[in-house]
This record gives C-alpha cells, structure tokens and sequence, in this order.
C-alpha cells in the first residue's frame, strides 16, 4: 500500500474519473492507514460501456485462440505426456509428475465428458488423432478456453487499479495477439491454466488492496472479505498447477506483511485487538484456504489413481500397498533360519534382490543379481545359518534342513546367514573381482554361485547388521522381523555390504538396477528390510506384520518430496532449453512440431516483449532516481501522482521479479514457457506506465486530452496486430513460404527452419505433395547437434519412422556437418570457437538428417530416425524409476510372490529378442517439468 499519510478521512466522492468511478473532492493526507489519493476502483461498479467492450474483446480473443484449434491432427510436444496423463487417470493406473494435479485433472475431464475412454497413449508426437477418434479438440478446448479467460481477467485488473478503459483494453489487445500466449494456450499443455490462475490471483489482490487502502471504512466488509477469499483460492488453485505458483505466494505475501507493516504502525485507529483480526484474517485467507485447497487436489488425485501405474516405482512400500493389487496378506513377523524371504532395497526404491539364469558377460561370468522392481518367484531367497541343524543321525543337509527344526532358529543382529535362490539352487556370493559397469576398486560383483546339492563356500556367507536408528519398535533392533527391521548384509570374508545404487545394468541384464558389494558405499544405499516371509513351522497363529497404511498425509508428503527431488534432479541439457537472461529478450523459442511443411515453433510477439521488457526497464531507472533525489532531500513524494505511479507499478514490477528472478538460482532445465507469468506482469506494469504518462500525470497537456491517448493505444495495437500477423503461421501451424519466413527472421538465435516451408504458397495444395509422401519436416537447424561421423541405424519399426521412404524414392548424398553454439544455442564462427578453444568445454549431441527425393527429384522430407521435425520430449513430465525395464504395464506387477519363474525367464526372453531400436524422441521417459 501506499505510505501512510497523517490521520483524517476523504470526502464523499464527487467527481467522476476517466475510469467510470467517482474520486474524493480532497486530496488532503488522511490521518489514518488509508492511502493517499486512492480512489474506489470497484469493478462491480463499471458502466455497461466497459462491460460491453469487454464482451467484444472477450469474443475477439475466442476467434483468435479456437481459430483451427483441430489443427494440427496428431500429437504436439508435450500433448504426449500431459495428454497420456488424461489416459492414465481415466484407467485409474498410478504415474508420478512433477506437477501438482489441478490442470491435468480438468484436461481429464474434458477429455472424458467428450466420450473419451483413455484408450489412446499419445505414446509419440505426431501420432493420429483422427484414426482412433480421439477427442483432443475437446481436449485442446479447456486451455484454450482457460486462454480467452485471461484477457477479461487482465482487463478488469487494469482496471481496479485505476487504468482508463482504453488502457485496459489496451493491456487486453496485447495478450490477444501475443503469440507464445496464443500457442501454449491451443494445446494440451498446462501453461495456460497456470497463466490464468496467476491472472485471476492478481486480480482477486488488486481488488482486495484497492479495498483495504480505502482505509477502517472498508475494512472487514462483504467486498473486503470477498476480494481475500478469492485471492486465497485464486493462490491455492495457482500453485495446483505448477509449483511456479510458490512465487505468486511470495509475492502476495510480501505485499501483505507491507499492509501489516502499515497497520502496526497506525496507533491510533489499530488497536492490538484490531491489528490481530487483520492478521489472523489474513493468515486465514491467505495461508489455510490455499493449503486447504493445495491438498484436495492431491486427495482427487490419489481417489483416482488407485491402480499400479508406471509411476509406483518411485514410491515406498507403504504407498505402493495402497494400490490395488500392490497390498499384500498380513506375513509371519519372526525370520527365522529356512524362512522364504523376498528382500527389498530401502534406499533407492529400485525393488527386490533378485536373480535370474543369466551370467555376468564379464567378470566372473557367474549368474546375474540385480534389483527387480516387480514381484516375482525369482526374488525369493530362503535363510540358512552357516551350519547345517543336527538330529541324532547327524546334520541335516539340503536347504530345507531348517523346515522341520521346532522351535525356529530366530536370525538375530550378528547372525551369519546364508541366501539360497530357490529357482536357480545357486547362493549369494561375493568375490574379490570388479563388478560389470562400476568398475571401482571399492566395488565388488555380487553374483550367484553353485549348483543344486553344493554345500557353497566361505564366500557365501553374510553378517546380519541391524540399523537401530532405522528398526521400528525395540524387538526389532534386537533380532530381524519383517517389515520393521532394517539391516545390512556384510560379507564376511571381504568386509564389504550389500549395496545398490542408481545405476542402470546395460540390456544384458534387461536394464535392471546394479547390485555390487561396497567396502566404501554410502550406508543409505546399504539398507535392506525384508517384505514377504514364509516358514512352515511359523502358522496362521504366528505374530502377524504389514505395511502401515500411511493414511492421506502420509502419502501427500511423500509424493511432495518424491515430487521435489525428481524436480531437482532435472540437470540434462535439452535441445530446446533456455536460461534466464534470454528471455525478456526474446532470443529463442522451442520447437513444438513440424509435419507437411509446416511448423509450430514457440515464439512471442516481439513488440509486446520488446515494450514490456523495456517497460519494466523504465521503472528500475525511475525507482533508482527516486532513490536518489529522495536521498538529496527533494519532496516528490509529496505529489500523489508521484507516490501512486511509485506504489501501483511498482507492486506490478514485483510481481514480475518474483516470477523471473527465481529461475536464476535453479540449475534445471528451463525453458521460454517459464517466463510466461512474468511477461503477464511485465505487460500490466507496460499499459499502467503508459496509462500514468498519457492519462494521469498533469503539466504537459496529455491528459487533458484524451484523444492523443486513445490514438496512441490503437496505433501501438495496430503494430502489435501486425507483428502478430507475421508470426502466426508458426502460431497456428499454417502453411508459408520461405522468403515470408527468412524475412521476419530478426534475430540469429531465432532458430525454426525456413528451409522446412515450401516456396510457394501454391505447392500446399499440389496433389503430389499432399499424397501422403510429404512427410514430416526436418528439425530447425538449431541448436543443431555436432553430427556423429558414425552412421546411426534406423529403427526397425516402422511405427516409428514417419514418412516411410517409398522404392521410388533414393537418397542422393548424405552431409555431414559440425556447428557449435553457445548455452542460448547462437552459432559460433570459426574465429569464435578458437578463441574459446581451451577456456570452455563443448558438449555434444548428435542429429542424423536425410534429404529423400523422389523419381523426380522433389523433396518429400525425412526418412530416417533423428531427422523428424518433432520437438524433443520436455523434461516437465514424469520418468520411469532408475530400475524400471522395458516392461509392459500389465506385466508381473499384478502377479503374485507365488508367480512361475519360467514367466519370469520368458518375460526376460522376449526383452533380448526385441529389437534393439532407437527409441523416438517422443517416448516421455526422461523427467522433467
């Protein structure tokens, strides 16, 4: 709020302002919290004017966003994973994303009252949508809708803070025809809901200040409170979206403890009494509804997701038990020497110690052990103590020597056992020899040894360690029991633990997780419990365990740190990923698609970027001069324009730091849709400079005329209508030209293919282009990978290469070409990269493009894989857990502990005879968000 002034209080409003409200006769200093110069900007009281050329520029906006919204008719970047998410909840099938569920909810159900049943994967980019009659207009139609919304929100907020209806409708025309605005808002993706919520919190608070600077009068009223209510729903809804919303939060937070700053310091009018109400009212609306509404998200999520999904490898047991056919039955709790035990790894959620009849290709060349992410007969192992138990004609031999022993031998802490795989009769083992991929000298291979009626060697034998810290409950620090007991598995001879790590075996061993024996390993990664347990001298009366059922919280603050460190862990380099500094600048954009000559690039509208980043520019220097001369003693803040251009566009400048500055200090990937929330504050910081400088400020005339004003907002429209225009094909996916796009090329760095159009409008509608042999377009040539010198091979599927090379077709040459660019992806001459030769270390990435000429020489696209014009997959999304293979989701993760293991063998068969083709650069598997 504006700074405080001296008590008193304004007159009854008298006189109508440009805004269609009324302002007070006096502009004396009020002697209580209420702000100097403030005037009732209620938007429930404008003229019908307003609100009929809000309904025109509301309709303007839905003919430019549903404009071809069926176009185009197959799958667009990230439509693969935010429209398998829809798949995924409507099968009720688990998946983790780094998001929170509001958005991907309200696509679902768009999708799902159109008819849809959850059948199509959206496996690739560019797959039909006609085909399989997918509803994805219905799909496109929520953030599409969701994108009209955001100009009556920001119209309205121009307005509550005081702006003419020209500006304002100003503000609204730049959004309109802002064109990254304009595409994230036509597909499946959640950037528009995200911008919309952070629009309507905005206004909900700009409503609510204009309110509560009014001063007591206004306070605690039916308009105060509900201007604070719907801030608090607009932040909940907000950061249910995307975790972006954190920033909204700060923002609005920072400007509330300023409001309770001013507050305290009003002694006379703010008792303490009155000064707790305004806080604990805030504390309510601002805090308790955004939480409250925070976790209902996450409670209609999990209500939807009660099937095991791709993504239930990255949570623990006692989540995984929740899920349909993931629970188990109640197990003996007492291990006891013979039980029949499968053993999960505690740390890395990578699954059971398991092993299969396959042998290491190196090393010893004993057979595998791995961790398995599903259950299955081949992770069971059954307990013997290193002597054989005895009767009166001696030791007892064979594994189940310890079935008839009454009472069982309890393991307990210090116990030396050894773990007999049942399927294979071979035991665990572990040697002085290097594992397979982590080669360090503290590591050792962990195998499986022996033959059935072996009787195994020293190498055999392991140390029970139980972790106290670990161990729930005081009997299970003392001796093992299943669930509760967390222990380590030392190798006697060696002195190394059974560890696992993040770490993927190659396709010899199916991708499962590593396995080695570490004399150095982080003790996390050394943990182990035990989770099914089987004896037959343990009954039905036997003490019975389970997982606990962790309840709501419990699982909401497990999926939030699971959410957060996958979040953190996005560090890879992508094709299309930007940092910070490239754009309020606008420097580059991301390929979303490309297909018949045509393409969809994300790329804003220069003039709106240009002017509202210079914008903001204007303020930072108005600010540090303000600083200055308020430093040398002069009295501008005494002129009311002066404090209320200060205090209104400065609280906008705010908003846009609070959403920029932040991506500085992540080390993920980031990319240009993360400045979209900025660049909405940076446009209303552009239209209320213009507004005070045109309508507001006296002394040089302008204001008093308001024509000059009305014609500058339609002359910066007009531009910005054009500009607009020049882009929209790359916008809509419209066909173009080269020379039309080789012409609006202004900046290097803007890297989308011009040599992807054809060069003549007319050719679009040639027969022989549209016959179904003009294919995808090349990827833009930037950031364009160093090309490998070796030839990579083309997938075997045809499924995966679109558009298939007909036998007419030859391939003429093959280039092969090398360019270097900077982090922003601008290409480095030769001068350039010899001067940073020594100074930088060059990444590489590889991109293999094959121009296909048909018997008459004209270019029908790509036909190889790596050449598609698909944008790579966005990291914003889900990922498979470290040791998820290529397994089908109805695999064994449905089957029981009692599965046959020739379905485990079989299942391992058919993964070494699959062809070992590249995976498209669509297949979601790498995370984001």
């Amino acid at each position: 709020m504006a700074p405080k002034g001296s008590r008193g209080r304004l007159s009854e409003p008298s006189e109508k302002t440009p805004n269609g409200t009324y302002k007070a006769a006096s502009v004396e200093k009020p002697e209580d919290y209420t702000s100097h110069g403030v005037q009732d900007n209620d938007i429930f009281n404008l003229p019908s004017s307003d609100w009929q050329l809000l309904g025109l520029l509301t309709v303007v906006a839905a003919v430019v966003r549903l404009f071809r919204i069926y176009q185009p008719s197959s799958v667009v970047f990230d439509e693969v994973h935010f429209g398998g998410f829809a798949s995924k909840y409507i099968k009720g099938r688990f998946f983790m994303d780094v998001h929170p569920p509001l958005a991907k909810l309200l696509i679902t159900l768009a999708g799902w009252l159109a008819g849809f049943d959850g059948e199509f994967d959206f496996k690739d980019i560019g797959k039909d949508y006609l085909e399989p009659g997918v509803p994805y207009v219905a799909m496109r139609l929520l953030p599409a809708v969701m994108g009209v919304l955001t100009i009556p929100t920001i119209f309205l907020t121009l307005k509550a803070s005081g702006c003419r209806t020209s500006t304002s409708a100003m503000g609204a025309g730049l959004v309109i025809f802002e064109n990254g605005l304009l595409t994230q808002s036509r597909l499946i993706l959640l950037d528009s809901p995200l911008v919309i919520m952070t629009a309507f919190t905005a206004l909900a608070w700009t409503c609510f200040t204009n309110q509560h600077e009014q001063g007591p009068s206004r306070a605690f009223d039916v308009s105060w409170w509900f201007w604070l209510v719907a801030t608090g729903v607009g932040l909940g809804a907000t950061v249910s979206v995307k975790w972006v919303g954190l920033f909204t939060i700060a923002w609005i937070g920072s400007l509330t403890l300023i409001q309770l700053w001013v507050l305290l310091g009003d002694t006379k009018t703010i008792k303490p009494r009155l000064f707790f109400k305004h806080f604990l009212a805030r504390l309510f609306c601002l805090i308790i509804i955004p939480l409250t509404f925070y976790m209902a998200m996450f409670a209609i999520h999990f209500v939807c997701l009660v099937n095991p999904g791709d993504g239930d490898g990255f949570m623990s047991s006692e989540f995984q038990a929740t899920l349909n056919s993931k629970g188990m039955q109640d197990v003996p709790v007492d291990i006891a020497m013979g039980s029949r035990v499968s053993i999960r790894h505690h740390n890395t959620q990578g699954g059971y110690l398991h092993s299969h009849n396959h042998m290491y290709p190196t090393g010893s060349k004993q057979q595998q052990i791995t961790l398995y992410p599903h259950k299955d007969e081949n992770n069971v192992w059954l307990l013997e103590n290193q002597t054989q138990p005895e009767n009166i004609n001696g030791p007892i031999t064979g594994p189940k020597a310890w079935d008839a022993v009454d009472p069982p031998k309890l393991v307990e802490d210090g116990s030396l056992i050894r773990l007999y795989h049942i399927t294979t009769d071979r035991r665990l083992h572990s040697h002085d020899v290097r594992p397979p991929v982590t080669e360090a000298e503290w590591q050792n291979e962990v195998s499986a040894y022996g033959y059935e009626g072996f009787e195994g060697d020293a190498n055999d034998l392991f140390r029970v360690e139980i972790d106290k810290r670990l161990s729930d409950g005081s009997a299970a620090k003392g001796r093992v029991r299943t669930i509760q007991t967390k222990f380590r598995l030392v190798h006697v001879m060696t002195g190394c633990a059974l560890f696992s790590h993040k770490v993927k075996l190659p396709d010899w061993a199916y991708e499962q997780q590593e396995v080695t024996c570490a004399k150095q390993g982080t003790r996390p990664n050394s943990i182990w419990y035990i989770e099914q347990n089987e004896h037959p001298m343990l009954g039905p009366d036997s003490e019975k365990v389970n997982y606990r059922n962790p309840g709501f919280l419990g699982k909401f603050w497990e999926l939030q740190k699971v959410m957060w460190t996958t979040n953190a862990g996005l560090v890879e380099s992508h094709a299309w990923d930007s940092r910070p500094p490239s754009w309020p600048t606008l420097r580059r954009g991301i390929n979303f698609w490309g297909k018949d000559h045509r393409q969809i690039y994300l790329i804003g509208n220069p003039v709106v970027w240009w002017t509202s980043t210079a914008a903001i520019a204007m303020y930072v220097v108005f600010k540090a001069l303000s600083v200055l001369r308020w430093q040398r003693g002069y009295k501008d803040y005494d002129i009311v324009e002066y404090k209320r251009f200060d205090y209104e566009v400065g609280m906008s400048v705010l908003g846009w730091a609070f959403h920029y500055f932040p991506f500085y200090l992540m080390q993920r990937q980031l990319f240009l849709h993360h400045y979209f929330p900025a660049l909405y504050f940076a446009i209303i910081v552009l239209c209320q400079i213009y507004d005070f400088g045109l309508n507001r400020i006296g002394g040089f005339g302008i204001s008093e005329r308001p024509a000059i004003g009305r014609s500058g907002v339609a002359a910066f429209l007009a531009v910005s209508i054009v500009a607009f225009t020049l882009y929209a094909p790359l916008s809509y996916g419209n066909p173009w030209t080269k020379d039309a796009c080789n012409s609006v090329k202004l900046l290097d760095s803007w890297d989308w293919d011009c040599n992807a159009f054809h060069t003549n409008l007319d050719d679009y509608s040639s027969p022989s282009i549209s016959a179904g042999a003009a294919g995808q377009t090349g990827a833009p040539a930037a950031p364009p990978p160093a090309l490998s010198v070796e030839e990579q091979k083309a997938p075997s599927d045809p499924a995966n290469v679109t558009p298939q090379q007909s036998p007419d077709d030859s391939v003429l040459s093959v280039m092969e070409k090398v360019e270097y660019r900077d982090q922003e992806g601008n290409l480095l001459d030769e001068e350039q990269v010899s001067a940073l030769d020594g100074k930088v270390s060059f990444s590489t990435r590889y991109e293999t493009r094959t121009r296909v000429l048909n018997s008459e020489g004209q270019d029908v696209g790509e036909g190889v894989p790596g050449a598609e014009g698909f944008a790579p997959p966005h990291p914003d999304v889900d990922r498979q857990p470290e040791t998820a293979g290529e397994i089908p989701e109805e695999d064994s993760r449905n089957l029981p502990a009692s599965a046959s293991p020739n379905d485990d063998l079989n299942k391992e068969d058919s993964v070494e005879q699959e062809p070992k083709t590249p995976r498209p650069a669509s297949e979601g598997n790498e995370a984001t968000k």
